[in-house]
């Protein structure tokens, strides 16, 4: 039976390290600020603007939500992320997305101080993910999966590691992230050929298939760890990941579950970083 990676556990102690540095802010006069734009009334949009809100609060972080109608205009929403990056008391921006489709959501992006993006939305923070440079901040969701290889003391610096998944939002980021932890990385993706062989040669294996159960008993070998990142809703209307937990759990060494693996740990990075964006800009 595989250890559990509990994600609760890792939230606890990242929020006790964030509310001591917004506390220690706090002190010298910074209220870190997370702002919050939502366009329309999308119901998992309005799930996830209510759980970082919350979070904040626990947390010592100010929340300022800004609730635009579905039919915005590109202007109306540039005119905002201008009014926000001028703003010295908001230190972080969070854009639900995606946007309606009449919106250039790129152009959008871009339009935000790389210093506030939180979430690495724009090219800038991007960037930084690639290069190492402090620019921005990683995406959420692979940050939250290297906590949780940290808070359980496992070890990447020598390790093969594969990330099942190519996009900006976690694969490409997470392989980076990897890397700077000094693991071998491979990305597998819908291309690659025969996965499983690829699969079972890794120490560690993070999955972003954005396919529920696509991972099976024969991807894996016992002495892995496995990071599932995804979150689908299986034929019984059950939430689930993209790793087939039952068939998987009984032979690696570590797993995260879906829910309370990595989701949990993702809005608590999220105000991590806008309290981390805050004491930047003492700087």
């Amino acid at each position: 039976m595989a250890k559990q990676l509990l994600g609760k556990e890792v939230t606890a102690s990242l929020n006790e390290r964030i509310k001591a540095q917004a506390a220690r802010l706090q002190e010298k006069g910074i209220n870190p600020t997370l702002a919050i734009i939502r366009v329309g009334e999308n119901p998992s949009d309005i799930s996830y603007e209510k759980g970082a809100d919350k979070r904040c609060e626990t947390l010592g972080v100010a929340c300022e939500k800004i609730l635009l109608p579905e039919d915005v205009s590109q202007e109306e929403l540039l005119a905002v992320m201008d009014r926000l990056n001028k703003n010295e008391k908001i230190h972080g921006v969070l854009l639900l997305r995606p946007l309606p489709g009449h919106l250039d959501q790129s152009a959008i992006e871009n339009a935000l101080d790389p210093t506030k993006d939180v979430d690495c939305m724009t090219d800038g923070s991007m960037s930084g993910v690639f290069t190492g440079k402090k620019v921005g901040f990683p995406p959420c969701t692979p940050q939250a999966c290297m906590e949780i290889l940290d808070y359980y003391g496992i070890e990447c610096t020598g390790k093969k590691a594969v990330v099942i998944g190519r996009s900006l939002v976690v694969g490409k980021p997470a392989a980076m992230m990897l890397i700077k932890k000094n693991a071998t990385v491979t990305v597998c993706h819908t291309k690659t050929v025969d996965m499983p062989s690829v699969t079972r040669e890794a120490d560690i294996i993070i999955v972003a298939a954005g396919r529920a159960g696509v991972v099976g008993a024969e991807y894996v070998k016992p002495g892995q760890t496995v990071i599932d990142v995804g979150i689908n809703m299986n034929v019984e209307g059950k939430l689930c990941g993209d790793v087939d937990f039952a068939a998987v759990e009984p032979i690696v060494d570590a797993i995260t579950p879906v829910p309370g693996g990595v989701g949990s740990v993702t809005t608590s990075v999220l105000v991590g970083h806008v309290v981390e964006a805050a004491a930047r800009s003492l700087e």
